[in-house]
């Protein structure tokens, strides 16, 4: 049953984009601009070790008992940045947002627990329905911010905190959401009748896999953290960086339902070909002044939907799920932190050659694969 799966996801991902936002603020004020970033560097860290503690929940205790416990463990968290907003220690700020990474990391993993919930003939798609369930949260969550502020105010509360109890509530409905996910594992779903590869050749398609992965979303990450610096550099408001963002954010999220819909079709393989293709067209586009930097853009989003995806479909089952997703995320935090130095120090046309020597190696590999290509498997 997707429903649940679905809906925890998209839950747990309104609690995340609120929280993260009004965390920025409340370190500001609390330490200073210079340390506002740190809350939300807590809840990327806190999403890697999560993943890998999902994973080993999940092996120990089975998919649908360690998603709850990854919810449950976000639900404390979300406490804690409560407690932080009201005037407790604001150390307690970052160890609320690290605990709430493990919710986080939990909806991300939830992909595998959709996967495993359907026959193989759609297994992709399943997947891909979690991943689209994060438009929903990315766009309902800022949306609730300012009536959660009017709520806490209305309580007697600081404004701050409305955010983290809107975090409190939708995590928690997320853990009880997840108490509803029923899973199986992909051992117990039918045998595939087509070409069955070698176990040294399962290895090396799940080891590219990985890879397409972490470079998708390595070179998305490095890209876009650039972006402020770029528009601000070339004279473009707020608005402007707004639609960019939107634009991305369509890209990443929109299209999940035609990329199940594709892998189901033709397997793994074309989808991540066409991904790192595009990452590296997305790139070259970026070094290009308006009208073609917001599509590029998209494209960039649309790439890492592929990447992320396809691999995905062909880790499902494995040992690999949960060590990159949190390899992607602990990336995620260098990638940020190091872009924005690599932009000032020769623009997007440095960050393209960057992300060809990513992704080019990746995609000649990928194309010398012959075996037929099969979804987790």
């Amino acid at each position: 049953m997707l429903v649940p799966v679905v809906l925890a996801a998209a839950l747990m991902n309104a609690a995340m984009i609120a929280a993260s936002a009004v965390s920025t603020i409340l370190a500001a004020d609390e330490l200073g601009s210079s340390l506002a970033g740190v809350p939300n560097t807590a809840g990327v860290l806190g999403t890697a070790a999560g993943a890998i503690a999902v994973g080993r929940w999940t092996t120990r205790l089975g998919r649908a008992h360690a998603l709850r416990l990854g919810y449950g463990v976000g639900v404390a968290g979300a406490a804690l940045t409560v407690i932080a907003a009201v005037g407790a220690p604001v150390g307690l700020l970052f160890v609320g947002m690290f605990l709430l990474g493990s919710g986080n990391a939990a909806s991300l993993l939830s992909r595998y627990a959709a996967g495993e919930a359907v026959p193989e003939p759609r297994r992709a798609s399943a997947m891909s329905a979690v991943v689209w369930a994060s438009t929903a949260g990315a766009v309902g969550g800022p949306f609730l911010m300012a009536p959660s502020q009017s709520f806490a105010s209305g309580l007697g509360l600081p404004a701050v905190a409305g955010p983290f109890l809107l975090a409190v509530v939708t995590v928690f409905g997320a853990l009880v959401a997840s108490t509803y996910i029923r899973t199986v594992r992909a051992a117990e779903q039918p045998a595939q009748t087509r070409h069955e590869p070698s176990a040294a050749s399962r290895r090396t398609s799940v080891l590219l896999a990985a890879g397409v992965m972490v470079a998708g979303h390595l070179v998305m990450v490095a890209l876009m953290s650039a972006v402020p610096v770029h528009t601000h550099h070339h004279g473009a408001g707020l608005g402007v960086l707004g639609v960019m963002l939107s634009a991305h954010t369509l890209g990443m999220f929109a299209l999940s339902p035609l990329t199940g819909w594709w892998i189901d079709r033709t397997g793994p393989r074309p989808v991540m070909l066409t991904g790192l293709v595009l990452l590296i067209v997305a790139a070259v586009l970026t070094t290009r002044s308006e009208p073609a930097f917001t599509p590029a853009l998209f494209l960039l989003g649309y790439a890492w939907n592929l990447c992320y995806l396809g691999g995905s479909a062909r880790l499902l089952g494995t040992p690999f799920e949960s060590k990159v997703e949190s390899s992607i995320w602990a990336i995620s935090a260098l990638s940020a932190a190091s872009s924005p130095w690599l932009y000032t120090l020769g623009g997007y046309p440095l960050l393209t050659v960057i992300s060809a020597v990513l992704a080019v190696p990746l995609l000649v590999a990928v194309l010398r694969r012959s075996a037929p290509q099969v979804v987790g498997r």
